[in-house]
């Protein structure tokens, strides 16, 4: 069974930085594109940064720069360091994997993702 568990989340102010994990399990980061996504009160999920396999990747325009994405292979550890955060960063992240085989391409749309964890919530204060 494929569980994705996200830690890390926390209220900050403006400015703040904050770095998510993602422990997998019953699954490995080594086989499978893996992202982070969120979703804002009333808005729809979108994608924020993913990684493949090789290491390539992707980010959302509004977190580039900012948002730093990376894994641990051999902890099965996902993580999302956030820097310079802004109110409008506030949502629910969550942790996201899809199986081989996959590219960056579509690696920030929803519908193609195959597990998903349960969120942890980022809050930015201005």
């Amino acid at each position: 069974q494929v569980q994705l568990v996200e830690s890390g989340g926390d209220s900050v102010q403006a400015g703040g930085s904050l770095s998510l994990s993602c422990v997998v399990s019953g699954y490995t980061p080594r086989t499978a594109c893996m992202a982070w996504f969120r979703q804002a009160p009333g808005k729809e999920r979108e994608g924020v940064a993913s990684i493949t396999t090789d290491g390539t990747t992707l980010y959302h325009n509004s977190v580039k720069g900012r948002f730093t994405i990376s894994k641990d292979n051999a902890k099965n550890t996902l993580y999302l360091l956030l820097n310079s955060l802004k109110p409008e960063d506030t949502a629910m992240y969550y942790c996201a994997a899809r199986p081989l085989p996959c590219t960056v391409i579509n690696s920030l749309v929803p519908r193609f993702v195959s597990y998903w964890g349960q969120g942890t919530q980022v809050t930015v204060s201005s």
